[in-house]
């Protein structure tokens, strides 16, 4: 594996009752992929720095239709990455859709930016 001195891997339980473990801190790029915690969300916002960017990408309401995940605690609500994002983040691509391929499922996606801060 190579060596990267500006990639740190951190390793935690996000869902065990504990505090956010990278309170503080931003980074340039956040994404979460398949995953939903609602508690979590301000402090991924959060952690997106000035000029940095957040990708979101999670089943949504409406995949209890196809299966796994049907639980509602794991499905976004109708604009709810919208909502979750602003006013702090700038909304460049937003979906809300029902996808066949590569399986039947209901998906929600943001790409969004914190505005740099001016200098």
């Amino acid at each position: 594996m190579a060596s990267d001195d500006d990639v740190e891997i951190v390793a935690q339980d996000l869902e065990g009752g504990r505090p956010w473990p990278l309170a503080g801190r931003q980074f340039a790029g956040v994404i979460v992929v398949n995953y939903l915690h609602r508690p979590m969300l301000p402090a991924l916002v959060a952690s997106v720095q000035p000029g940095g960017a957040l990708i979101y990408d999670t089943f949504a309401v409406g995949n209890e239709a196809y299966g796994w995940p049907s639980n509602p605690d794991y499905l976004l609500h109708r604009e709810e990455l919208l909502i979750a994002v602003r006013p702090e983040l700038v909304v460049m691509a937003f979906d809300d859709v029902e996808e066949t391929e590569p399986r039947p499922a209901v998906r929600q996606r943001i790409m969004a930016v914190r505005p740099k801060r001016s200098t």
